[in-house]
Parts: structure tokens; sequence; C-alpha cells
């Protein structure tokens, strides 16, 4: 309903930007964010934005909005694509139901150990030609993707490797981090976010993939689930940050060089200060004496990634792109002694 009420007015001034004279403000464009107003990284994201405008100088305005400004937070591909929206900030696992290839690139699970693996991967291991390949023809510009960090582990028994896992009644989504904690020996099931607090609490689950660790340790998870894993071993979702290809394609050489070197230095810093965030968090409860964080060595994270690949391995046959991503991120992985061929 939304795409097409916005349709008209911002197609319009997309296309009135393209053809716009050789002044300031060029360009102006609205990129619409996955983050609600008041998560944390959403004024780092608007920050992104400003620093395109003063390396620009000021010949590109970008306005980041919250999720749902615009549309649904799934339908920001098609939105983009239609130039509905000129932009979006997002997770690309939403639209995994269009490829599986979305999910593979955009939280393969047990991947990544830190942000600076993937940010390898995307600017020298071929990560971001695949990701143009993959949105290209849906009418989309990939310039570069950022993290929010490892996700932490939280759980109410100590888990410290694999072999822990097995019988482990835990929450985790949908999808391909079901098939891969199942596939480690854990009992994943369904719970939205909003009920992993009082599940936790009252011993209906003894664990949860839910999210960073200075956002549990906000929400009091840590009260009575005493025992998080950090940095974590399992997820690291991705944030892509594209824009409509027809605007990209017909801007000048030096305004798309500012666009795609603006991505590195913003996912740099945004992880930079998220992972502050989580240290200032994880020694807060380091001092807890009933609190013991757990981190899992390299051996135990190769065993889950060599776990995790077998799923990856089934995925790779739902789509040829999901098959391109699988091989292309094992490659690389292999290539850096993360993964045992």
């Amino acid at each position: 309903m939304k795409l097409k009420l916005f349709a008209s007015i911002l197609m319009g001034s997309a296309l009135m930007a393209v053809s716009a004279p050789a002044v300031a403000q060029e360009y102006e464009w609205t990129f619409q964010t996955s983050a609600q107003a008041g998560d944390n990284f959403f004024p780092m994201q608007q920050a992104w934005a400003k620093s395109v405008g003063e390396a620009s100088d000021g010949r590109i305005e970008i306005t980041v909005v919250p999720v749902g400004t615009v549309v649904a937070h799934n339908e920001t591909l098609d939105a983009v694509g239609a130039g509905i929206l000129q932009g979006h900030i997002t997770d690309p696992s939403y639209f995994s139901g269009k490829d599986p290839a979305f999910a593979m690139l955009g939280n393969l699970v047990g991947a990544w150990s830190a942000p600076e693996q993937m940010f390898g991967y995307m600017e020298n291991g071929g990560g971001k030609e695949l990701f143009n390949e993959l949105v290209n023809p849906y009418g989309l510009q990939f310039l570069g993707a950022s993290a929010t960090g490892v996700e932490s582990f939280i759980s109410t028994k100590p888990i410290h490797g694999v072999e822990d896992l097995k019988g482990v009644k835990m929450r985790a989504p949908e999808g391909m981090v079901q098939e891969v904690f199942a596939a480690a020996g854990a009992s994943p099931v369904n719970l939205p976010g909003s009920e992993v607090y009082t599940s936790l609490e009252k011993g209906v689950i003894d664990a949860a993939d839910y999210t960073v660790f200075s956002t549990n340790h906000a929400q009091g998870m840590h009260d009575f689930a005493k025992y998080p894993l950090y940095p974590g071993f399992h997820s690291m979702p991705v944030i892509e940050i594209s824009m409509n290809k027809a605007i990209y394609d017909e801007l000048p050489d030096d305004l798309k060089k500012v666009l795609n070197d603006s991505v590195p230095t913003f996912a740099r810093d945004m992880v930079a200060q998220l992972r502050e965030q989580d240290e200032k968090a994880v020694a807060e409860a380091e001092a807890d004496p009933e609190i013991t964080v757990i981190n899992w060595s390299d051996e135990e994270r190769a065993k889950f990634r060599s776990i995790a690949k077998s799923q990856w391995a089934n995925w790779a046959e739902r789509s040829e792109m999901a098959k391109k991503a699988y091989e292309s991120v094992t490659s690389y992985l292999t290539s850096e002694g993360l993964l045992e061929e």
C-alpha cells in the first residue's frame, strides 16, 4: 500500500535529482534503515549520511529515516529498485524469500568471528562484486557493508564448547540459524525476541541467540542468564548499504567514489563505537561475582564453523546465487585459515 502511495512523489524527486544542474545539492535522496529511531546505531547511520554530504561538498544530501517510515522493513529491496526510496541500510536476510543467497551473504551462521573478517571478504575477497551480482537484477547498487559486531550468546548454564550445546533448549530464529544449532546438538525453538527475557527467567529455555552483549546487559538478561558467551561464536548480521542502480549509474565518477569510499570508513567507525559499548558492559558483568563471561577458544570456534559449513552446503543447493555465495565465502575462509578444507 505504502509503495504505491509514495511512488509518484519520491520517484519524481529521484528523477529530478538525476537531471539537476551541476550546482550545490544536486542530489537529494531518502535512505530507509531497518533500525528504529531509538537504536544506538541509528545516529551513527545519520552521521554516515552527513559525511557523504561533506565529502561531496554538499552535492549529495541523504536523509536517513527509521524502519517503517516509507515501507515495511522487508519491502525496501523493491522500493529502492523502483525508485520510491533512493537507498536502504538493512539486513539482507530480510529478502531471503526472494533468494536464499540473501541469507548466506546477510548472516552466514558461524562464518565470522569478528567484523574485520567480513570486511576483508567484502573488500578483498570478492564479496562486494558478488553482492552486486545478487542485487543488480533488482535494480540496486551495493555500496558496502557494516555490522553491529558479533552477537553475544546468553545462557543460564555454562557452555564452554560445542559439546556443551547438546540438549540445550534455546531460542533461535527460523531458517539457517535453527538448522545449524540443531546440527550442533542443541534443541532450538521459535520465540519472538519480545519473549526471550521472560522465557529465560522462567526456565522455558536455557539459552538464546538474541543480540549484542551491551543490549543484553542493559535489558537485565544477565540477572538470571549468568553465563554469557562473548565474543559470540555464531551470529554477526551484515548491514547492507545499497542504492538505486539507475541513479548510481548516472552519477559522475567522483561522486561514485565518494559513496564507495564512505562505507568502509563508516563501517569501522560503527564497529568501534559498538565494541566500546560492549566492552564497557562486559567489564561491568565481569565485576559481578555471580556472572561468568565465557570466551570460546579458536579450536571450539573452528568446530562450530565446520558444523555450520554442512548446513551452508544444504542452503547452497537452493539457488544458483546461493551456491556462488557458498563457494565464495568458504574459499575465502579457507584461504584465511579460518576453515579447514
